[in-house]
């Protein structure tokens, strides 16, 4: 039997199933029609593979989104103050 490769994209969908699912590998790895041995090696390269930052990964995520949502308000405030320049100038000419 030949043997089968699977995408990267697969496998990493395949451990974020496992992680945030709250299945078992085994039943994960039946759904999927993974090998269960094959399905537990992701995850240990999945672990091999992660940042050794002690913050998990779902803070930096809401950093990130506090920090997009303080830019976007800065570039609306510059966006209106931009527009009362450009009606007061079309007033005034």
């Amino acid at each position: 039997m030949p043997k089968t490769r699977f995408t990267r994209e697969f496998q990493d969908e395949a451990v974020r199933l496992v992680l945030t699912s709250g299945r078992s590998q085994r039943a994960i790895a039946d759904d999927l029609g993974v090998n269960r041995s094959t399905l537990a090696r992701w995850m240990a390269e999945h672990q091999d593979t992660r940042p050794s930052s002690t913050t998990p990964p779902h803070e930096d995520v809401m950093a990130e989104f506090k920090r997009l949502r303080r830019e976007n308000e800065v570039l609306r405030q510059e966006r209106d103050i931009l527009k009362k320049a450009t009606a007061n100038i079309s007033l005034s000419i």
